[in-house]
C-alpha cells in the first residue's frame, strides 16, 4: 500500500464532561449558573442593550424573560454555563459555557459568553477565560474553541488576546434576529497552553496592575 501522510497517533484516554462545579481565582469565581444569580444580572443588564448585539439571545424585556432563560440554559447537561462574579463585588456580571464537547475528538470549545459593561476588559473577566481554559486542558482536551460573528470585533481582539489562533471563516454559517452570520473560528492547542498559562499568570499577578487597578503590561505583546 503506498504511504500517504496522516496525522500523530493519540492515543486512548477517557476524557469527561466539564463538571457542574465552581472554580474559583484570585479576582474572579465561576459559579454553576442557576436563578439565584438573577438579581445580579438582571440589574448587571439594565442599559446594556448592545452587549447581547451578536447572541442568539438578549436583550430580555423582562426580569421574567431573563429567569427563563437562565433556567433553560442552566439545565442543559451537555452545555455547562457558569456565571462570572468578580471578588470584589461577589455580584455575578455574566456567564460563560463549555460547548460543542466532543470528548472522543478531544475537543472543546468556550462560548456563548455574555459579560455585562462593568465586567467586559476587566481584569476578573480576563482570569475567568484563563480558569476555563486551564480546566479543559486540566481534562484531557487537545483543542480548546473560540468562535464568534465575524463583524464582533470585540470578540476577535478578545480571541487573538487570549492566545488562540485565527483559523478561518465560515461565510454564511447561520442567521441570528434575522441577520446572515460569517462565523470567524479559532483555537488554541494542548501544546500551546503552556506558554499561554505563564502569559496568563504574569499578566494577572498583583505586580502588573496599579493602584488604580490599571494593567501595566498587555497581556498579549500583539494586542
Amino acid at each position: 500500500m503506498t504511504a500517504v501522510p496522516l496525522g500523530p497517533i493519540v492515543p486512548e484516554a477517557i476524557r469527561p464532561l466539564p463538571a457542574f462545579e465552581g472554580h474559583v481565582g484570585a479576582t474572579v469565581a465561576l459559579e454553576p449558573l442557576s436563578t439565584r444569580h438573577l438579581d445580579d444580572l438582571w440589574e448587571a443588564a439594565q442599559a446594556a442593550e448592545v452587549s447581547w448585539a451578536y447572541l442568539k439571545y438578549g436583550p430580555f424585556p423582562t426580569r421574567q424573560d431573563m429567569a427563563a432563560h437562565i433556567t433553560r440554559i442552566s439545565g442543559l447537561e451537555q452545555q455547562p454555563f457558569f456565571a462570572v462574579i468578580p471578588a470584589s463585588s461577589g455580584m455575578a456580571g455574566g456567564w460563560a459555557s463549555f460547548c460543542d464537547i466532543s470528548p472522543a475528538d478531544a475537543a472543546i470549545e468556550i462560548g456563548s459568553i455574555w459579560l455585562s459593561p462593568r465586567l467586559q476588559r476587566t481584569r476578573p473577566a480576563t482570569e475567568a477565560i484563563s480558569l476555563m481554559m486551564r480546566h479543559a486542558f486540566a481534562l484531557g482536551y487537545h483543542r480548546v474553541a473560540w468562535r464568534c460573528n465575524a463583524l464582533n470585533a470585540a470578540s476577535m481582539r478578545a480571541a487573538r488576546r487570549f492566545g488562540f489562533t485565527y483559523e478561518g471563516t465560515w461565510r454564511g454559517d447561520g442567521i441570528v434576529k434575522g441577520r446572515r452570520r460569517d462565523t470567524a473560528w479559532f483555537s488554541i492547542m494542548e501544546h500551546e497552553w503552556p506558554a499561554q498559562h505563564a502569559l496568563f499568570k504574569a499578566w494577572l499577578d498583583d505586580s502588573n496592575f496599579d493602584a488604580d487597578g490599571v494593567a501595566l503590561k498587555p497581556l498579549s505583546p500583539n494586542t
